[in-house]
């Protein structure tokens, strides 16, 4: 699926930048700018190479100047807003379109001259390649310029007081880091200036500073004479020697190719989400193994976040190495039966801060051994699996503690230990101290998956057989609200208990449900009926007195609504599941679910190019907010792509068993 942009896209400057598009390299690295061209955020880049993979990133190459002269006259063919608006550089005008498959690619039309450029990020390496293809049919010679803006800063700071820049034949440096470069254009030093102050739109309207600075200190000229073309090619890059740029869009085009034919699926969206998981896949320097990032441009690898991205991600994509890599890292870092939702660099200690990334953690080892057969690597965890389990139920760090009626419950003061874990100026906005009903359909799946997994690694899975069926009884008597037809969100004597929130779903999406049939169905109604959008679940039924309709404002506003009824789109992947399950995965659940799943399409055009978002408004979701493209959005959703096209070819789902 190749997305195509036109000028109704930006008809207005505004509306050009709420479009963007990401390129990552394996490294925590990424190129991101939006369908014009422009920053309309701090952490969009052309390069923001990553000096110490995933996490330790350099912003090197905020965006490009490009200019084409003609008969004497200069245009703009880069856009960027500024504080003042008035300079506002509007090479919108002059831009025919705008396409994104594995790279974006941008037509301009100035005077009978046609410039189409593209932009790859090679894998592996943090390199950046340019190339634009001149067109000059008009009567006069044209003179390209492009003239990098250079930060050499680490992501999410500011340019240093008095920092220089230095150009030498091939390369430029600045506080202690080096960008290499090549060409065949003319390389022509300028005097080191300032260039902003840059509006960041997207920043602004998330209350964030939207202001920003960058330096140029060269540009790259190519003079194309009158009735003929030429090539202009760049490549910056932080190791030497630079490939060719012809090189790096064949290595990103060669391994999107891959990965689309191991994923094998058939439908163009699910195919665009193949290569957008690939985005988030990185190496992690620290172990020598991968990770799964939770999203662009903002976040890093959280524990959580993986667990869930993981079975879509990489299990339904065909990964199967990089699975086993990222779970034996998980495996490794076990502490007092948790597993860490931050993997902090340099040093520092991991942080612990969640109860259900442990158990996702089990859920994983289930799917990977349902995926692969891989006995020995079940052998290999079970062990770490078990003290999991026995942590729980003895009790461990923030709470989590096994009650006496086999119940978990965790969090306490100011701990936030479930996904919705907003802590902000001592304020918890969903504090679900207690027993959380998605922890506790957790607790119940990985209980099974231990009864299943325990003949394997020579173990006796009885003691895990008898406390599930405890679990399970008791889940049904302090859960279930036969009035109303649902699950309670939490239990922990307070108003929030009897909330219809998202959470529940996982109860009945789960490979090992807690829930009977009747009962299952009715979470399901209740959910579709309050908490669906075609873009995801929202967090908290509308009719609530504590429902937040819009996500925006300053940090405290947003944080306040963040899941008090914003839509978020990971949830709905376990909802289509759950629906498909209820119904026997019938022809018509089938066809309603592809129906349903078309909004999709049109989501994947939106906010980033071929990727899913984090959250959208809770009243009328329209246009993608927070972070732009989001791993366990893009790994839910194509969990139920798997799901439909293993069911029209005759199979069975690998996602739901029986207990």
């Amino acid at each position: 699926m190749k997305f195509i942009y036109g000028k109704q896209d930006w008809l207005t400057f505004e509306r050009g930048e709420e479009t963007c598009f990401l390129m990552t390299n394996g490294l925590g690295g990424f190129c991101s700018l939006t369908a014009i061209g422009s920053c309309a955020r701090n952490e969009h880049g052309l390069l923001m190479a990553c000096e110490y993979a995933p996490n330790r990133r350099v912003q090197m190459i905020q965006r490009l100047e490009d200019t084409l002269t003609l008969d004497g006259r200069t245009v703009p063919l880069s856009s960027q807003d500024f504080e003042d608006h008035a300079a506002r550089e509007d090479g919108r005008v002059y831009q025919a379109g705008s396409t994104f498959r594995d790279y974006p690619q941008w037509t301009y039309q100035v005077q009978g001259t046609e410039v189409v450029k593209r932009a790859a990020l090679m894998p592996g390496e943090n390199t950046v390649a340019l190339i634009y293809e001149i067109d000059n049919r008009s009567r006069s010679e044209a003179v390209l310029r492009v003239t990098p803006h250079l930060r050499f800063v680490p992501k999410g700071e500011e340019l240093l007081p008095g920092q220089r820049f230095v150009l030498e034949r091939d390369r430029v440096s600045s506080n202690g880091r080096t960008l290499y470069f090549r060409t065949n254009g003319e390389t022509i030093s300028l005097p080191q200036a300032l260039r902003g102050a840059f509006h960041f739109s997207q920043d602004a309207m998330d209350g964030k500073p939207a202001a920003g600075w960058a330096v140029v200190n060269h540009c790259i000229e190519l003079t194309v004479p009158a009735g003929e073309s030429r090539v202009l090619e760049a490549v910056y890059g932080m190791t030497q020697p630079l490939p060719a740029a012809a090189e790096v869009f064949s290595r990103l085009e060669a391994q999107n190719r891959a990965l689309e034919r191991r994923a094998g699926f058939g439908d163009g969206a699910a195919r665009a989400l193949v290569r957008a998981a690939g985005q988030f896949l990185s190496r992690r320097e620290s172990t020598g193994g991968h990770t799964i990032l939770a999203g662009f441009p903002f976040f890093e690898d959280w524990g959580r976040d993986t667990m869930i991205a993981l079975p879509g991600c990489l299990l339904s994509t065909g990964r199967y190495e990089e699975a086993r890599s990222v779970l034996e890292t998980f495996l490794a870092y076990e502490r007092d039966g948790l597993v860490p939702n931050l993997f902090p660099e340099g040093g520092e200690e991991p942080r612990y801060n969640t109860a259900d990334a442990a158990l996702l953690l089990v859920n994983c080892v289930w799917l990977y051994w349902k995926k692969t057969g891989d006995t020995a690597f079940v052998e290999k965890a079970f062990p770490v699996l078990e003290r999991i389990a026995a942590a729980y139920r003895r009790g461990t760090r923030h709470a989590i503690r096994m009650d006496s009626d086999g119940l978990i419950s965790a969090g306490e003061g100011l701990d936030q230990v479930t996904w919705m874990d907003v802590c902000v100026d001592g304020i918890l906005p969903t504090p679900r101290h207690g027993k959380p009903v998605e922890i506790n359909a957790y607790w119940y799946n990985a209980l099974c998956i231990l009864r299943e997994l325990a003949p394997l690694a020579g173990a006796d899975g009885a003691g895990y057989a008898a406390l599930s069926e405890k679990v399970k009884e008791s889940f049904g008597q302090k859960f279930w609200m036969e009035d109303k037809g649902h699950l309670r969100d939490v239990i922990s004597g307070t108003d929030a208990d009897e909330q219809l929130r998202c959470n529940q779903i996982w109860a009945v999406s789960m490979p090992f449900s807690v829930l009977p049939p009747e009962r299952e169905r009715r979470v399901v109604e209740a959910v579709f009926q309050a908490l669906y959008t075609p873009y995801g679940l929202r967090t908290l039924d509308p009719s609530d007195g504590e429902f937040e309709p819009f996500y925006g404002g300053d940090r405290l506003k947003r944080d306040l609504a963040y899941h008090q009824g914003t839509v978020w789109a990971f949830p709905l992947g376990g909802y289509y599941l759950a629906y498909l399950k209820v119904n026997g995965n019938s022809q018509r659940s089938r066809d309603i679910v592809r129906r349903q799943l078309e909004a999709i399409s049109s989501a994947l055009r939106e906010g980033c190019a071929g990727q899913l978002p984090e959250i959208y408004d809770g009243r009328d979701p329209v246009m993608s907010k927070g972070c732009f493209a989001q791993a366990w959005s893009v790994g839910e959703l194509l969990r139920v792509y798997e799901v439909l096209e293993a069911l029209e070819k005759g199979g069975t789902s690998t996602w739901t068993t029986a207990c």
